[in-house]
């Protein structure tokens, strides 16, 4: 079983072009949600009102791809 509980990396798209990792030219993977937090927010503990970002962990070496969804 891979990260995150999927069987097979997925290849993904960026700007309707094709995409590697940065740092191992990889083609593979896995793809999740992480939530930003700023410290306002941690503050009064309003942390589930922050915007998310997009994933890519790469299958190969691991590093992680963040994008801001549109």
């Amino acid at each position: 079983m891979g990260l995150f509980g999927k069987e097979e990396p997925e290849t993904a798209t960026v700007v309707g072009k094709a995409f590697n990792c940065l740092a191992c030219g990889n083609a593979g993977f896995w793809r999740r949600e992480a939530q930003l937090h700023t410290m306002l927010a941690t503050f009064f503990r309003l942390e589930w009102a922050n915007q998310s970002a997009i994933c890519l962990v790469c299958a190969n070496c691991g590093y992680i791809h963040w994008f801001l969804p549109d």
